[in-house]
C-alpha cells in the first residue's frame, strides 16, 4: 500500500519511535545499497526522510502516487444567457481581489474597494439570470469558500455546474451542503424521491429538504415532519421545528400545541415562540388572559396610567406554554415571568384591557412603580415576533425625540428590529429623519435595516450628516462604518451631485490632524464607488 503524505505527517509529529513511517513499496534502498541490520535504510527517521523526498518529488512533478481514477461524468448543461463581455472582464477583476492597498497610518486611500462590490455585483447579475462563466468557476467558489457572506448570491450564479465542480474539489465543500449528498435536491413534486431522502437521507440533507419542501408547499413540509416526529433525537426536532417560520400559518398550530408538550425544553420554547407569532391561535388567547390580569388601569390618582401586578406563581401550566420558570442571573422571578407573559400575549388585546386605546394611546400612558421599562421592552419583543407595523410606530415614536426620552425603547438594536416590520419606504423615511435630528453616531444599526439603493432623502441625510461631521472637524476615522455603508448603498445616480466634497477642506481650528485630507479622500472613494456601481449596472444590461 502507497503511503500517504499524511502518514509522514502523522509520524514525523509523533516521532519514529511511537508512529514509524509505514514502509513505501515504491521506495528501495537506492543503487550500489544492500540493506542490513545497520544500514541507514533501516534507520526510521532515515527512511522517514527518505519517504518524505520521494513524496515531495512526486508532488512537484505533479505524479499520483495511485492509478488514474475514472473520469467524471460531463458537466450539466447551464442554458442561462451568458454575461455580455465588459460585464466578464468586470468579474474577473473582482474576483482577482485587485483592492488599492492600505496606505500609512491605516487609510484606505481614494480607490474604490473591489471587494466590496463583488456581492453587489453578484446580485444584479442573478437578477438578469446569467451564466457564470466556466473559466471563472474555480476563482468564484474559492471567493465563496472565503467569505461566507458570499455563498448564497454566488452559488445561485455558479449555478449546476458550481456544484459538479465542487464535487471535484474538498477545499468547496461548503457548496454541497443543503444538496442530496452532493448533488441537487429532489424536486419537490416528486413524491416517492422526497420521501426516500427524507427517511434515508443524512441529517444535514434532511434539514434542506425540509426547507426546500416548506418553501414550496407549506402543508407538505408539516406532513414530513409529523411523519417522524417521535423517533426523531431532540436536537434534530429543534433544527426541524425552526423550519417552520417560513410559511407560518395557522395550519401549523395543532402540530405545535402538540409540541409544547416535548420532552426536550429548548423544542417547547420554539414551538411557544411560534405559536405567539399566531395572534387567533388558542396558545394566544391563553396568553391574553394571562398578561392582561397583570395590567390594568391605574385609578387610584389623578394622572391615570397603567398599573402592573406580575404574577406571584409560575405555575405548571404555564411552564408548559413555554414560560420559563427559573430567571438569569439578577433577573427577579416576578419580572421575569411578567415579561414573557406580555411578549407571547397578541397586541391587540391591549386595546379592550385598556379603555379602547389604540396603540400610539396606550404606550404614551405613564406606568406605576417603575413598570414602564420592562413592559416596553416586553411590547417591543411581541411587534417584533407578531410583525405588528400599528404597534411598531408607536414604540418607535417620532424620529426627532431623543431614543432615551422616547416612548418605547431607547435600544437601537430593538428599534432596528420594528422599522424592519415597517413598509420599506416609511422605514427609509423615519430613519432619514433620525440622521437629520441626531446625527450619525447612533444611526449605524437602523441604516443597516434600509433597502439599498437608499431612497433619496434617506442618501440626502447620510450625505449631509457626513458633511456636517467634516466641516465640524469631528475624528474622520469614527465614521468610516458609515461611509462603507454608503459606498454600497447611495444611489449610484448621485456621483455627479456629490462630486463637490471631494475637495480638501481648509483644517478647522481644534479638528484633527489631517482630518481634511482624510475625508476629501473619503468623499473620493465614495463618488468612485458609486460610479463604479453604476458603470456595473449599464455593463449588465448591455450597454458597457
Amino acid at each position: 500500500m502507497t503511503t500517504t503524505w499524511e502518514d509522514l505527517v502523522t509520524s514525523a509529529l509523533l516521532g519514529t519511535d511511537r508512529r514509524p513511517a509505514p514502509p513505501d513499496p515504491h521506495l528501495g534502498p537506492g543503487p550500489g545499497v544492500v540493506p542490513g541490520p545497520r544500514s541507514p535504510a533501516q534507520d526510521p527517521p532515515t527512511a522517514l526522510l527518505d519517504a518524505a523526498a520521494l513524496h515531495t518529488l512526486r508532488r512537484r512533478a505533479g505524479l499520483a502516487p495511485a492509478p488514474a481514477g475514472e473520469l467524471p461524468p460531463s458537466a450539466p448543461e447551464d442554458t442561462r444567457p451568458p454575461l455580455p463581455a465588459p460585464a466578464r472582464h468586470r468579474l474577473a477583476l473582482l474576483l482577482a481581489d485587485r483592492a488599492a492597498p492600505a496606505q500609512s497610518g491605516g487609510r484606505r486611500g481614494s480607490a474604490p474597494d473591489l471587494t466590496e462590490l463583488l456581492p453587489q455585483w453578484l446580485a444584479a447579475a442573478n437578477r438578469h439570470r446569467f451564466q457564470a462563466p466556466a473559466d471563472l468557476l474555480p476563482a468564484l467558489l474559492d471567493a465563496a469558500r472565503a467569505r461566507t457572506d458570499l455563498r448564497p448570491q454566488a452559488l445561485e450564479f455558479a449555478g449546476s455546474r458550481g456544484l459538479w465542480l465542487a464535487r471535484l474539489n474538498p477545499e468547496w465543500k461548503y457548496a454541497l451542503r443543503g444538496t442530496a449528498g452532493g448533488t441537487a435536491l429532489p424536486d419537490v413534486q416528486d413524491a416517492e424521491a422526497v420521501r426516500k431522502l427524507w427517511e434515508e437521507g443524512l441529517f444535514a440533507e434532511r434539514v434542506g429538504l425540509l426547507g426546500a419542501v416548506r418553501a414550496a408547499e407549506p402543508a407538505a413540509a408539516l406532513v414530513l415532519l409529523t411523519t417522524a416526529w417521535a423517533t426523531e433525537r431532540a436536537e434534530d426536532r429543534l433544527m426541524f421545528l425552526d423550519s417552520l417560520r417560513t410559511g407560518l400559518s395557522g395550519r401549523d398550530e395543532e402540530f405545535l400545541e402538540q409540541a409544547l408538550s416535548d420532552r426536550s425544553r429548548n423544542v417547547r420554547a420554539v414551538a411557544a415562540e411560534l405559536l405567539s407569532a399566531l395572534p387567533a391561535s388558542a396558545f394566544g388567547a391563553r396568553m391574553a388572559d394571562r398578561a392582561t390580569s397583570c395590567v390594568a388601569l391605574d385609578r387610584t390618582g389623578d394622572a391615570g396610567g397603567i398599573a402592573v401586578e406580575a404574577p406571584h406563581e409560575c405555575d405548571a401550566a404555564m411552564q408548559r406554554d413555554g414560560v420559563v420558570a427559573k430567571p438569569p442571573a439578577g433577573r427577579g422571578e416576578r419580572s421575569w415571568w411578567f415579561g414573557q407573559l406580555v411578549e407571547s400575549a397578541p397586541l391587540g388585546a391591549w386595546s379592550a384591557r385598556l379603555g379602547g386605546r389604540t396603540a400610539r394611546e396606550i404606550v404614551r400612558l405613564p406606568v406605576a412603580d417603575g413598570w414602564a421599562e420592562e413592559l416596553h421592552a416586553a411590547w417591543c419583543r411581541a411587534a417584533i415576533r407578531q410583525g405588528d407595523s400599528n404597534w411598531a410606530r408607536a414604540l418607535l415614536g417620532a424620529p426627532s425625540v431623543p431614543p432615551e426620552a422616547g416612548t418605547g425603547t431607547a435600544s437601537l438594536a430593538e428599534r432596528a428590529k420594528l422599522l424592519a416590520t415597517l413598509p420599506d419606504g416609511e422605514r427609509a423615511d423615519w430613519v432619514a429623519e433620525f440622521v437629520s435630528a441626531h446625527g450619525l453616531s447612533e444611526a449605524f444599526q437602523l441604516l443597516g435595516v434600509c433597502v439599498v439603493p437608499w431612497s433619496g432623502a434617506l442618501g440626502r441625510a447620510v450625505v449631509d450628516a457626513l458633511d456636517i461631521a467634516r466641516d465640524a472637524g469631528s475624528y474622520p476615522w469614527s465614521f468610516s462604518g458609515v461611509m462603507g455603508l454608503a459606498e454600497r448603498c447611495l444611489d449610484p445616480g448621485e456621483a455627479d451631485r456629490l462630486e463637490i466634497l471631494t475637495t480638501t477642506p481648509d483644517e478647522a481650528e481644534g479638528a484633527s490632524p489631517g482630518a481634511g485630507g482624510y475625508w476629501s479622500e473619503a468623499f473620493q472613494r465614495l463618488v468612485g464607488t458609486l460610479r463604479l456601481r453604476a458603470a456595473m449596472v449599464r455593463e449588465l444590461e448591455g450597454e458597457g
